[in-house]
C-alpha cells in the first residue's frame, strides 16, 4: 500500500470497512475550518481597509496641520510687519505734530521780540501793556487751536480731578466752604485730559 493511500481518509475508511458517518464528520469539520479561515481572511481584509482609511485620514490631517502652520507663520510675519510699521508711523506722527506746534509758536516769538523792541522806545506803559495783551491773546488762541484750554477754578467747587489744594483759607460765608477762593497757578487740559492741575486755595 502506497503512502498516499495510507494518508487518504476516504480510502482508509473504505479499506477498514467503510465508516461513512465518520467520513462525513471529517468532511464537515474540514468545511467548517475552511469557512472559519474565509471569515478570518474577510475580517483581516476589513481591518486592513480600516487601517488604510485611518492612514489616509492621518496623512490628510498632517497635510492640513502643515498648511495651517504655514498660514500661521505667514500671519505672524504680517502682524510683525504691521506692528513695526505702526510704531514707525506713530513715531513720525508724534514727531511731525511736535514740529507743527513748535512752528506755530514761532510767530508768537516774533511778536514778543517786536514788542520788546517797541517797549524800549515807548514812553507810555499803557502802550506796552496793550502790546503784551495782544501777544497773550494770540498765544491763548494758538493753545486753544491745539486743544489746550484753561481750567475754570476760582469760584468753582473744589474738584480733586482738576485742582490741587495748596492752601486752606478760612471764610466767613458758609456757602464758600469747599469752594476755590483763589488760583495762584492756572491748570490746563489737553483735549479734555488734565495737562496740569490748577493750584488753588480752598475755603474752609
Amino acid at each position: 500500500m502506497s503512502k498516499e493511500q495510507h494518508n487518504n481518509p476516504e480510502e482508509r475508511l473504505h479499506r477498514e470497512g467503510g465508516n461513512e458517518e465518520m467520513f462525513d464528520d471529517v468532511q464537515q469539520a474540514q468545511e467548517e475550518a475552511e469557512s472559519q479561515i474565509d471569515e478570518a481572511n474577510d475580517m483581516i481584509n476589513h481591518e486592513l481597509a480600516d487601517i488604510d482609511a485611518l492612514n489616509k485620514q492621518l496623512l490628510d490631517a498632517q497635510a492640513q496641520v502643515e498648511k495651517e502652520k504655514k498660514e500661521y507663520l505667514f500671519l505672524m510675519a504680517e502682524f510683525d510687519n504691521f506692528r513695526k510699521r505702526t510704531v514707525r508711523e506713530k513715531s513720525e506722527l508724534i514727531k511731525n505734530a511736535s514740529e507743527g506746534v513748535l512752528k506755530g509758536l514761532l510767530p508768537i516769538v516774533d511778536d514778543f521780540e517786536r514788542g520788546l523792541e517797541a517797549s524800549a522806545k515807548a514812553d507810555d506803559p499803557a502802550d506796552i501793556r496793550t502790546g503784551m495783551e495782544l501777544i497773550y491773546q494770540k498765544l491763548v488762541k494758538f493753545l486753544a487751536a491745539n486743544g489746550v484750554k484753561a481750567i475754570e477754578s476760582t469760584g468753582k467747587p473744589f474738584d480733586a480731578e482738576l485742582h490741587e489744594a495748596i492752601a486752606m483759607v478760612p471764610v466767613p460765608d458758609e456757602a464758600q466752604k469747599g469752594m476755590v477762593i483763589d488760583t495762584p497757578t492756572k491748570g490746563y487740559t489737553l483735549n479734555d485730559k488734565v495737562l496740569r492741575h490748577a493750584k488753588v486755595a480752598v475755603g474752609q
